[in-house]
């Protein structure tokens, strides 16, 4: 059962700013393409008045018999049929038009969309469903609302020119006329925006839902989850949580149809009771000889008219409203301008960086992660970090990066708080290579490339980051060599071949990234090597080593071996540093580090059962 919160409708005055600020996106892109169609929306809607009015002078002269001039009648009959023709014209050319603006305006929506998420510092946003709906719905919003209102107030300025015109008609003709047209458009109004609320409500109420969907669809076909699937035989499994999520999203919407169908009925019931109306009443009216034969016709035609234009246009402008609910949305998070970066640009790193009792927790409900880390990476020293799963090694890295900000306590970069430092030009003084680190379906040089993005199209410099990762010889025996695309979803040639590489490859690719940055100040190396074999571990400990010569390193690895070289060990546990030295200082000390490399010694000495069996 999906829960349907209502939306707040924002006052008008709110919604007028919303919708001023999405015909905006639409001016942006492409202000020519705007002019044109306001000009051809004031002729489209003049053509059914002129035709209309041509119609009952033609009809008029016809009638008049003998009297009747031969050069009135082609006169009104070429206007009538010139009217058609403009009408016609016009239309395509809106329709083209207004095809190519919403394409625009797709382009600039996208784009500022992208810029401010992009513009997000942390990953916090990322991991915050709210924000993540968010985001969904403005996607959809900017796709949406520039177009509906523009088409609104396309169709609400041709409606005004065209009731502007039947309505002087009526109102020449027999003026109460005009009063029960327009009385009859106000419940129109009312039922065609509570119907738009109601979608805006069920397309906020299912959003989580269809976020769902999309993750078990991708499941489905996501060959690092194929494994898993089949081994534990998860296909029915997903393919019932998805069905249920899809019949409640599919109930919701059902709900919402079957309102809608009430509420399209009564304005079918309003329709015909105004048809009616107006023909009782042009028929008395013709009747007693108050109106003539073209009267009769335009008067009708103008009832018509009137109704089909007012309900046209009250249908567009609740369709507008219905984006406007959810361009809020896109409002948030696109609002005023992208911020200028905040803080001093990072200096080079001099004397070396200090955790101060940092302390952090994921969310005010949740343990705390770190609980008061203090230490110090000196620039140019190589510091290893130990510890078992879940003791907060990698939240450290993340604060580093400057992912996150600490809750309590400071992290200092040459003695300046990294708050205070410009995120971006602090990353610019880093490279890493994370253990979820990223496979790009790019070519394998834009994967290297990446790194360093002055560098994409340096062949001989993503080369040689990747002889030093050890996977250029790799590189040049696929099909393509660097310009190969390395991708599971995307073909690589007209075959529909893909090309995929194995994890340890791709982790090498990866270490290749983090190599382009050769002029940085700290190099972090989170579980850098896990899924290589212990030969190319070593060749690859030695490369480290070598690039991270004159700089500062951070090292994070389970492999306490690699740590041997490090100039300091820190030993993290519960969130704190509960033991800190060099690799022969921690073993002397036997605490929890010579336990735990012991434990991983121990792995690959022979058992008395299994020397029993050696060859001698």
């Amino acid at each position: 059962m999906i829960r349907l919160d209502r939306i707040d409708g924002p006052r008008p005055r709110v919604t007028a700013r919303r919708a001023l600020s999405a015909l905006g996106l639409g001016w942006s892109a492409s202000p020519r393409i705007m002019s044109a169609l306001i000009v051809l929306t004031f002729v489209d809607g003049l053509a059914p008045v002129a035709a209309a009015w041509a119609t009952k002078l033609l009809l008029d002269e016809l009638t008049r018999g003998a009297a009747a001039s031969g050069a009135a009648v082609a006169a009104w009959a070429a206007v009538l049929v010139a009217a058609g023709l403009v009408s016609s014209v016009v239309s395509a050319a809106t329709a083209y038009l207004s095809a190519v603006l919403r394409r625009r305006v797709r382009v600039t929506a996208q784009a500022r969309l992208l810029e401010r998420i992009n513009a997000y510092p942390g990953l916090a946003p990322f991991e915050n469903p709210a924000t993540l709906d968010r985001i969904r719905l403005a996607e959809q919003a900017a796709d949406a609302a520039p177009e509906d209102v523009f088409a609104a107030a396309v169709h609400l300025g041709q409606s005004a020119v065209t009731v502007t015109g039947f309505a002087a008609t009526l109102v020449l003709l027999f003026p109460p006329m005009v009063f029960l047209v327009l009385a009859a458009a106000v419940p129109a109004a009312w039922l065609q925006l509570r119907l738009a609320r109601l979608r805006a409500d069920t397309l906020t109420g299912i959003s989580v839902v269809q976020r769902r969907q999309i993750f078990y669809r991708q499941l489905a076909t996501d060959a690092r989850a194929a494994k898993e699937i089949r081994l534990f035989g998860l296909g029915s499994f997903l393919t019932g949580r998805l069905l249920r999520d899809l019949h409640a999203a599919n109930a919701a919407e059902n709900a919402m149809d079957r309102s809608a169908a009430r509420i399209e009925g009564a304005l079918g019931l309003l329709a015909g009771a105004l048809t009616l109306a107006g023909v009782a009443t042009a028929a008395w009216l013709g009747f007693h000889g108050r109106i003539t034969t073209g009267d009769v016709v335009v008067f009708l035609a103008a009832i018509a008219a009137t109704h089909t234009t007012v309900t046209g246009a009250t249908e567009h402008a609740a369709r507008a409203y219905q984006s406007l609910l959810l361009f809020g949305h896109y409002q948030d998070i696109t609002a005023g301008q992208t911020p200028p970066p905040e803080g001093i640009a990072a200096p080079e790193l001099a004397q070396g960086i200090e955790f101060r009792d940092v302390w952090f927790r994921y969310a005010d409900d949740l343990p705390w992660v770190l609980n008061g880390v203090s230490f110090t990476l000196p620039a140019g020293r190589c510091v290893g970090m130990a510890g078992v799963n879940g003791a907060g090694k990698s939240t450290i890295v993340k604060l580093l990066c400057r992912m996150y900000e600490p809750q309590r306590g400071s992290i200092r970069w040459d003695g300046i708080d990294l708050r205070d430092l410009e995120p971006a030009t602090l990353r610019r003084r880093m490279s890493a290579v994370f253990q979820d680190f990223m496979a790009y379906d790019f070519t394998a040089s834009d994967n290297i490339g990446i790194g360093r993005l002055e560098s994409l199209g340096d062949r001989d410099r993503i080369r040689a980051a990747a002889a030093l990762a050890e996977v250029d010889g790799t590189i040049e025996r696929l099909p393509k060599g660097y310009d190969t695309l390395l991708s599971r979803i995307f073909p690589d040639d007209e075959d529909g071949r893909t090309i995929m590489l194995s994890g340890g490859q791709w982790q090498r690719i990866a270490v290749a990234r983090a190599f382009l940055r050769d002029d940085i100040d700290l190099l972090i190396l989170d579980e850098a090597s896990s899924g290589l074999d212990a030969q190319a571990e070593y060749v690859l400990q030695q490369r480290l080593a070598s690039l991270g010569r004159g700089r500062s390193s951070l090292l994070v690895t389970h492999r306490l071996n690699s740590m041997r070289a490090a100039d300091l060990i820190l030993v993290i546990d519960g969130g704190r540093v509960v033991e800190s030295g060099t690799h022969d200082e921690l073993i002397a000390r036997d605490g929890q580090y010579a336990r735990l490399f012991r434990m991983q010694s121990e792995g690959y000495q022979p058992t008395i059962a299994t020397r029993s069996l050696m060859p001698k």
